[in-house]
């Protein structure tokens, strides 16, 4: 397990100290897939290399398997190639002048650790678990962009780390491709079980790959949960937002009962099966855009508005539609069998269900 408390790290800047990561906390279970997730600059890829011992912080506590890797209370720092890590780089940092072979080689060549016969057959089993068996003498160079991806992962696992460190690996390939190896990457690690943090922007990657997820902003942690309980309970609109599209209507809780809640807005009255917040607090609704119904007539259900048709884009598989009740722009994927029209009027339905309550 990886437990991390306290964590802080600044640098220095042109208007004084930044705090890049300001006293955040969690803990990795043994073999689980922990993602950190944030836009740039919110201090994600500044702690994994905390954790990874190429940054050292000012203050807080890495601890590995019940062994300190960092304390500032013990006065603990213990250097990156003794802390049994392997990290995977943005830039995969492979070296052009090796082969395959040697690239996943080196790191064990320095550990001075091994016979030639025990890093042979490292070398042939870390790259038959990224299926690059085959390609032992190709120079690194001469390898695809999923190729070099899965040398530097052989490269990270070739010494059998505790943990594994993924510093958004995959951002370089092209959107087929990285969805493609999005699938391999979690069937590796389930294969290996590996415990793995994960650093990445991209929120798709995220739950896809993750057990767990922390979402960042400004050196802090704020929200930590399961994919599927990130993504339809979100505590706040940062992170509502960040999973993807979402729509917001501004209003106030009027009414709870049970497990729903009413909120008044300047449209009428919402009715949400998730209630947060207490009665008379200003809140948002958040509104997932594959969760709004596009009808033709209204009909008697709760959270039926009027609206009208701004744009709606042929995407294939769904229409992305503009749509405005009173001044609010919504954005709507509804079915193309629909062929909505410019300027069309028709009714939103937002089921209860689907209608979360975020605080502004």
């Amino acid at each position: 397990m990886v437990k991390v408390s306290g964590l802080r790290k600044k640098f220095l800047g042109q208007h004084g100290a930044v705090k890049a990561v300001d006293g955040i906390g969690f803990e990795v279970p043994e073999g689980g897939f922990f993602t950190l997730l944030g836009p740039s600059g919110c201090g994600k890829s500044t702690t994994l290399r905390c954790i990874a011992g190429l940054e050292k912080p000012e203050d807080g506590e890495i601890m590995v398997g019940g062994q300190a890797m960092y304390s500032k209370a013990r006065n603990i720092t213990v250097p990156p190639h003794k802390r049994g890590m392997g990290m995977v780089f943005q830039s995969y940092a492979i070296w052009p002048h090796m082969t395959v072979f040697e690239n996943v080689a080196y790191p064990l060549r320095v550990a001075k650790k091994h016979s030639g016969k025990e890093i042979k057959d490292k070398v042939e089993k870390a790259l038959e678990l990224v299926k690059l068996s085959g390609l032992e003498s190709r120079p690194a160079p001469y390898l695809s962009g999923g190729q070099q991806q899965r040398l530097a992962l052989a490269r990270a696992l070739v010494r059998e780390p505790r943990v594994l460190l993924l510093d958004e690996p995959l951002s370089n390939l092209d959107a087929k491709l990285r969805e493609h190896m999005r699938l391999e990457l979690r069937d590796l690690q389930r294969r290996i079980g590996v415990t793995t943090i994960y650093v990445t922007h991209d929120q798709m990657e995220a739950l896809a790959l993750s057990n767990i997820i922390a979402v960042m902003q400004d050196g802090n942690i704020v929200q930590t949960g399961a994919p599927r309980e990130m993504y339809e309970n979100p505590c706040c609109k940062f992170v509502a937002d960040f999973f993807g599209s979402t729509n917001f209507l501004e209003g106030k809780i009027s009414a709870r009962t049970g497990d729903s809640a009413t909120v008044q807005t300047q449209h009428g009255v919402i009715n949400c099966a998730m209630p947060n917040g207490t009665i008379g607090e200003n809140v948002l609704v958040s509104v997932r855009p594959e969760n709004i119904e596009v009808l033709r007539t209204a009909d008697r259900s709760d959270n039926v508005f009027p609206a009208r048709v701004e744009q709606a884009a042929f995407l294939g598989e769904f229409l992305d539609c503009r749509l405005m009740i009173g001044s609010n722009e919504l954005r709507a994927r509804v079915h193309p069998s629909l062929a909505l029209k410019h300027g069309e009027s028709v009714f939103l339905r937002f089921p209860p269900e689907s209608c979360m309550i975020v605080s502004q």
